[in-house]
């Protein structure tokens, strides 16, 4: 197949979009309405385009719109442009944007303030787009105000999947263009395109936000407003849905033995679709760059020591399947062919002492990621087999912001993430590895500290192949390399579950589930 085939897309109805578990035949939507939901944990900042943890886009999805969005089945499908188009060399793309769109403020939104994002404010502020435009882009350019055209210096694949939400959020240039985008006032009052404008956000109780009465898309949306309740404790969560006060439980809003309880209940429907963009799969960051896990024989001791089918099956109560590798088994390009760590502690003691590294003099800090007491639960059982290695560990407790900061800053030994895939290696996976993304200032990079010139050589050989085979063989030698190195050590592949009120109507439609703007959702009276 010739990855740079000429690509022409016409208007795309998203309403068109099975949901599973939820009745679409219904053809006269109610509007109106409240939607509750939950922020877990309570974001640090909902400007999409600056933070792209979870909590900011499920909030940010309803502000911010990017220029697509994706399928379940990752088919390309229209957001704030219409129309696409791809020249036979795969070297340009022109866009052509929907018609009547507005800013919250009242201001036209247009085609320069998709070259004002690409060019200037997520080259400089978001770490995955800078990558792309400073590698592949030549020119951003507007012929006219609904057309935006991206010519590339040489060709990228996985281009049209750069696009996603918290990939390419469109901002407002009259809003940013002159600022400092990070202490811009704009950050905590944002605005955007979507279908719900920002209202209040009561720290530590909920962020309010409601209708956009002048959105592009005519009619819509139906709900009045929407509440992200801040619920800082797993067990209320689960009371507050199991009593109404909430009506949605996104992946790990509660914990797994609550998912299996709450799915139970009369009234409600789970799915565990709307992750297929995403993919998330989590893994252990290690700080390469010092003593010990600069060795390589110690990173492959910490994953014989680690069981990983524990893991899933105790902590994440069988919400996931371990992972093999730095690819997730649902993502384009994975492979099995790679070396395995099959849990045993006996080779990991091994390893420690052909490593020349004495554990008993490295105290190491472990720095969960702050979203919920299983991933509490998961930093004390890797605690434990990392002190039956000889380590001593702390675990070193932080919040939200605290947490992004630190490993944005570098200053950690170990911490857990989980990656996205983004439809495609080049996007989602690529920049945890490449040598050119240690680059301080974002959690979502290279942050261990990871340089080989081999495995940039074939990340970047399989995102300009024009065959998919040579992609493919690319993938797979860089998948050898990484999975011998270990730069990264992967845990698991999440499978996430969304619970919901069967009155919530069309909720999870696309490949980006609760992310994609509910213009489209519904209350059943």
């Amino acid at each position: 197949m010739n990855m740079s085939k000429r690509f022409i897309y016409g208007l795309v109805s998203l309403a068109t979009i099975a949901m599973a578990g939820s009745s679409l035949a219904q053809n006269s939507p109610t509007p109106g309405g409240t939607l509750n939901m939950i922020a877990q944990p309570e974001p640090p900042v909902l400007m999409v385009g600056l933070n792209s943890q979870g909590p900011t886009l499920y909030v940010g999805g309803q502000i911010y719109q990017s220029l697509l969005s994706y399928g379940k089945d990752l088919k390309i499908l229209p957001s704030l442009a219409k129309a696409w188009e791809a020249s036979d060399d795969g070297l340009t793309y022109t866009f052509t944007l929907q018609d009547g769109v507005k800013w919250h403020d009242g201001k036209p939104f247009s085609a320069d303030d998709v070259v004002f994002t690409a060019d200037k404010f997520l080259r400089e502020a978001h770490p995955r787009w800078r990558y792309i435009a400073n590698t592949y882009v030549e020119t951003i350019t507007s012929p006219s105000p609904d057309k935006v055209i991206f010519k590339l210096k040489k060709p990228f694949s996985a281009f049209l999947y750069a696009f996603e939400l918290s990939s390419f959020p469109v901002v407002p240039k009259h809003i940013y263009e002159g600022t400092d985008y990070r202490t811009n006032p704009a950050n905590q009052t944002p605005i955007g395109t979507g279908p719900f404008k920002f209202k209040e956000w009561k720290r530590g109780s909920y962020i309010h936000l409601v209708k956009n009465e002048d959105y592009w898309k005519e009619g819509k949306p139906y709900l009045d407003e929407l509440y992200f309740r801040i619920v800082p404790d797993a067990a209320s969560r689960g009371v507050a849905f199991e009593k109404g006060a909430v009506d949605v439980l996104r992946g790990g809003d509660v914990e797994g033995f609550e998912v299996r309880r709450l799915s139970k209940l009369e009234g409600v429907t789970t799915t565990t679709e709307g992750w297929e963009m995403y993919s998330p799969l989590v893994f252990l960051q290690m700080n390469l760059r010092k003593a010990p896990f600069d060795n390589k024989l110690v990173r492959k001791a910490v994953m014989h020591a680690i069981n990983r089918e524990f893991i899933v099956k105790n902590v994440w109560f069988g919400l996931g399947e371990p992972a093999t590798g730095p690819l997730a088994s649902t993502t384009r390009f994975y492979t099995k062919d790679t070396t395995s760590y099959p849990f045993d502690l006996n080779a990991a003691k091994k390893l420690i002492a052909e490593s020349g590294i004495k554990p008993q003099e490295h105290t190491i800090r472990l720095m969960p990621i702050p979203y919920g007491s299983q991933w509490d639960r998961m930093a004390e059982y890797v605690r434990q087999q990392l002190e039956q290695l000889g380590f001593k560990v702390n675990i070193q407790a932080v919040d939200a912001g605290g947490w992004s900061q630190a490993l944005s800053d570098w200053n950690f030994d170990v911490t857990f993430n989980f990656t996205y895939q983004y439809g495609d290696p080049a996007l989602g996976v690529a920049r945890h590895y490449l040598s050119s993304n240690i680059i301080k200032g974002t959690p979502f990079g290279n942050n261990g500290g990871y340089s080989n010139s081999k495995v940039d050589e074939l990340f970047l050989a399989a995102a300009e192949a024009v065959q998919t085979d040579q992609a493919a063989k690319a993938y797979a030698e860089a998948q050898k390399i990484l999975t011998d190195e270990v730069p990264i050590g992967w845990l698991f592949e999440q499978r996430n579950v969304t619970i919901m009120r069967d009155k919530v109507k069309n909720l999870v439609r696309t490949g980006i589930g609760v992310n994609e703007s509910m213009d489209e959702v519904w209350i059943a009276k």
